[in-house]
């Protein structure tokens, strides 16, 4: 049974930091591309970051510079440093995993609720 598990999610103000965590099990973690999405209330789930190749990555326009996607593949996980959050980074965040080169939704993750608040 493939899980893919977040945490790090929160309330935080304006300017802060956070930390998404995502961990799988149930797949080989290598032979999976891995990213991060969000869905912000009544909006579409976007792209905010993922590895299109074991190192290259790619990034939403609205988050390069502050966000910063990382993986550890001995810890089958997969990570999202989140600095400099703004009230429009607010929206529930999920991981993903797919097949390197698979046009298939691949696996999601439940979510994890980050807010942007003061």
């Amino acid at each position: 049974q493939v899980q893919l598990v977040e945490s790090g999610g929160g309330l935080v103000q304006p300017g802060g930091s956070l930390r998404l965590s995502c961990t799988a099990s149930g797949i080989i973690f290598t032979f999976y591309a891995t990213g991060w999405y969000r869905q912000a209330p009544g909006k579409q789930r976007e792209l905010v970051a993922t590895f299109t190749s074991g190192v290259r990555t790619n990034y939403a326009d609205a988050v390069k510079g502050r966000f910063t996607i990382s993986r550890d593949n001995a810890k089958k996980t997969v990570y999202l440093q989140m600095n400099s959050l703004k009230p429009e980074d607010t929206g529930v965040y999920y991981c993903n995993a797919v097949t390197w080169g698979s046009t298939d939704e691949g696996y999601w993750g439940q979510g994890t609720q980050v807010t942007v608040s003061s």
